[in-house]
């Protein structure tokens, strides 16, 4: 992402500390985790952060407006919400209607965190730092691992529950038929909140692969990316 590069090793710190930093802000087995934010290290850590703390990861399609994010998260019970501070702005309105929601996370250390009287706001380094101690709840395969949505395009988005077993053979059945390796670098061009797009990172973790993240505006930025990231 950008000039960010994390190792295994980095990445793996991140998600613990942000993993017990839920714990120790109450977050309880089985809880949903929203994130709503654009392709960014903070999504990757988030996404493997709160399932490690035993919560349910809800990836939202960044492109939703708020009042169709509000309906995810309510339809979920989200308790946590993961974003940057203009998108929480423009989404406190809507807010209201997700009576679950108990805390809101702030990724851009710059910003105030957003929040209001009844849903407190806390930047993602407080979130990281408040990991002292305590680990995650304990899971088993057939645990809830993450809800991903539906587009919508017939309907109210539903939501997709995947378990721990399934994210697992997910990857080693993409990884195998695509024979990745280590050597493989993989660009994540397409949305993380959907099954086969997240699958670019389960995939490239699990074979120990380089995965990139873009965002982009036009076509060739993903020609320059594939020409840079080789």
């Amino acid at each position: 992402q950008g000039s960010t590069t994390l190792t295994y090793e980095q990445l793996q710190a991140a998600v613990q500390a942000f993993a017990v930093g839920l714990r120790r802000l109450g977050l309880e087995r089985g809880d949903r985790v929203g994130i709503y934010l654009d392709k960014r290290i903070e999504t990757v850590v988030a996404s493997f952060g709160a399932p490690a703390a035993g919560g349910v990861f809800v990836p939202v399609n960044p492109l939703l407006k708020p009042e169709q994010v509000a309906y995810i998260l309510s339809d979920c019970n989200v308790r946590v919400l993961i974003s940057s501070s203009e998108r929480l702005a423009l989404l406190q309105p809507a807010l209201a209607a997700c009576p679950d929601l108990r805390l809101q996370v702030t990724v851009n250390p710059e910003a105030s965190p957003a929040g209001d009287d009844t849903t407190p706001a806390m930047g993602w380094e407080n979130v990281l730092q408040a990991g002292a101690g305590r680990g995650g709840h304990r899971v088993i395969d057939t645990d809830m691992v993450a809800i991903l949505y539906t587009s919508g395009s017939t309907g109210k988005p539903k939501g997709v529950v995947l378990s721990h077993r399934n994210m697992v053979a997910g990857a080693k059945s993409v990884a195998s038929y695509l024979e990745n390796n280590a050597d493989d670098t993989l660009l994540a061009a397409l949305p993380l909140s959907f099954d086969a797009r997240f699958s670019q990172l389960t995939t490239a973790f699990h074979v120990g692969a380089r995965a990139v993240l873009l965002n982009y505006l036009l076509p060739r930025d993903v020609l320059k990316a594939l020409e840079k990231e080789r």
